[in-house]
C-alpha cells in the first residue's frame, strides 16, 4: 500500500497562474480541458517508434499552497520524510506528462525538481520503485484531483512509486540551467534541446542519458 500523504506533483503549478519563468498559464481547470483536447496518440500510451527514455525529472512543489483546504506542498524533504523514504506520485493530468510515467521502469532515476517557489530547481536524485499503475486520486471526490470523467472500469490516470536517493551536492537553480541551456543552444551542448525549456510547463519530462549526466557534473562546479 502507498503511504497516506502522497506525492503532490507541479501540475500544480497551473493553478497558481505561473510557471517557473513567470509566464502566464491556465489554470489547472483550463490545462485539464487543454489536456483531454490532445490527439488520440497522446491520450494512450507512446506510440511504437517513439524515443525511449531512462531518466527524468518530475517536478514538485516545496512551499505551501491550499487548493481546496489542503496543502499541496510537497518537497524532497518531505519524500526523505516518508516510511522506506518511498512515496506515490500522483495528481498528474496531463496525457504527455502520464505517457511518459507510463514509459517508466523500476530502478531508472529522476531528478527532484522544486518548482512555484522563489527559487525554483534541482534538489536531489530520486529512483522509480513501482511501475506505473492506476492513480486513485481520481476517483476522491474529496481530492483537489478528483476527475468525475474518469471512470473505475477505463481510469485515465497513472502514477509510479519514487524513493528518494540524496539530495544534491548542491541546489542546481533554474536560474543556472537556462544558462547552459542558452548556450548550448548557441554553440552546442547536452542541454539544447532540454525539455525543461523546449516543453517547460509539463510536471513529468525525460532527459537523455547525456542530459543527465552533465546535469549530475554540475554539482562539482561553481555555480555561473
Amino acid at each position: 500500500m502507498p503511504p497516506k500523504k502522497k506525492a503532490r506533483v507541479s501540475k500544480r503549478t497551473a493553478s497558481s497562474g505561473k510557471d517557473d519563468d513567470g509566464e502566464t498559464v491556465s489554470s489547472a481547470g483550463g490545462k485539464r480541458k487543454a489536456a483531454a483536447s490532445v490527439g488520440k496518440n497522446e491520450k494512450s500510451s507512446e506510440s511504437p517508434g517513439s524515443p525511449q527514455y531512462s531518466h527524468w525529472l518530475m517536478k514538485s512543489e516545496p512551499e505551501s499552497r491550499f487548493e481546496n483546504g489542503i496543502d499541496v506542498k510537497f518537497g524532497i524533504e518531505d519524500l526523505k520524510a516518508l516510511p522506506d523514504q518511498t512515496g506515490c506520485w500522483d495528481g498528474v493530468r496531463n496525457y504527455q506528462a502520464r505517457n511518459f510515467m507510463r514509459q517508466m521502469k523500476e530502478g531508472q532515476l529522476a531528478f527532484f525538481y522544486h518548482s512555484n517557489c522563489k527559487e525554483p530547481g534541482i534538489a536531489g536524485v530520486m529512483k522509480i520503485v513501482k511501475e506505473s499503475y492506476v492513480d486513485h486520486t481520481q476517483f476522491d471526490k474529496k481530492d483537489v484531483h478528483y476527475d468525475a470523467t474518469s471512470k473505475p472500469d477505463n481510469p485515465k490516470w497513472s502514477m509510479v512509486d519514487v524513493q528518494y536517493q540524496r539530495m544534491m551536492k548542491r541546489f542546481l537553480p533554474l536560474s543556472e540551467l537556462k544558462k547552459y541551456h542558452l548556450q548550448h543552444r548557441a554553440n552546442g551542448g547536452p542541454l539544447k534541446d532540454m525539455a525543461l525549456f523546449t516543453r517547460a510547463r509539463l510536471s513529468v519530462q525525460p532527459l537523455t542519458a547525456e542530459e543527465f549526466d552533465f546535469i549530475l557534473s554540475l554539482e562539482d562546479e561553481e555555480a555561473l
